[in-house]
């Protein structure tokens, strides 16, 4: 009876560990699963988001219907876009260049003033457009426009910031380095009172005023169908894992002893 026993447990450790080696696989493949259908429900969600960002930009761009530039500074519409006009003068402080800007295939800035509308109570940032960057990475100077200007151009969310590392702004000559636009930042690191209004002013390029530019949305980060390619990917590959995980099963299940 004993020699039986000990037979019979010999014989039911592998059916045991067989199991056990099922379960843990099928949980990592479930947790990858999760994962890739996670990654590529969030691509999804970015390009749906940009697609709407694009298309209230082109109906704005469509119809050209002027607002005061003091609509810059209503919170409500922060996450809107306008074709703002008016006139004021540039405020007498430095330049700012936001940096890692490309533009067809060349490393750049895009230059930034501070703006005083007439008749708005809040500053408003300008940019001004594109400038190539040399190869010492010394920021181009940015002509400081005098007197009254009339100005012109969309109304927009400051760029996305990314991953927000340090205060993200760096005194280099006269002016300072950005490598994101936070408002607050800014306004702190000037001494703007009051700050700047939550929105930017992107001069139509028609003006003569500025530098290289154009009213895309999107120059300096992906579009939206590369979005949606990258979640195509995401979700092709937890379908890989669900079919490899259920190929391993089935063939483990068919070769096991009954």
């Amino acid at each position: 009876m004993r020699a039986r026993g000990g037979i019979i447990a010999a014989c039911a450790r592998p059916g045991v560990s067989r199991r056990r080696n099922l379960i843990v696989g099928w949980a990592l493949a479930v947790l990858a699963i999760a994962l890739f259908v996670r990654l590529g429900l969030w691509q999804s969600q970015r390009a749906v988001e940009k697609q709407a960002m694009l298309d209230a930009s082109a109906q704005v761009l469509a119809r050209r219907t002027p607002v005061s530039l003091a609509q810059a500074a209503n919170r409500e519409r922060i996450h809107n876009y306008d074709w703002g006009v008016g006139a004021g003068r540039f405020a007498d402080k430095g330049p700012l260049w936001l940096d890692n800007q490309q533009r067809d295939g060349r490393a750049g800035v895009h230059a930034y003033r501070v703006f005083l509308p007439e008749g708005a109570i809040q500053p408003i940032l300008i940019d001004l457009g594109w400038l190539p960057l040399p190869p010492t990475r010394v920021m181009p100077a940015i002509a400081l426009p005098k007197g009254r200007i009339e100005v012109r151009g969309l109304l927009v969310p400051p760029p996305s910031s990314g991953l927000a590392l340090g205060t993200g702004i760096a005194r280099q000559r006269d002016g300072w380095v950005l490598t994101r636009i936070d408002m607050d930042v800014v306004s702190r690191t000037l001494d703007l009172q009051p700050p700047l209004a939550p929105r930017v002013l992107r001069l139509d390029p028609a003006l003569p005023l500025g530098y290289e530019r154009d009213l895309q949305l999107l120059a300096n980060t992906l579009q939206p169908e590369r979005h949606r390619g990258y979640a195509l990917q995401w979700f092709a590959l937890a379908i890989a894992v669900l079919v490899t995980a259920l190929i391993l099963t089935f063939r483990k299940a068919r070769h096991e002893p009954r």
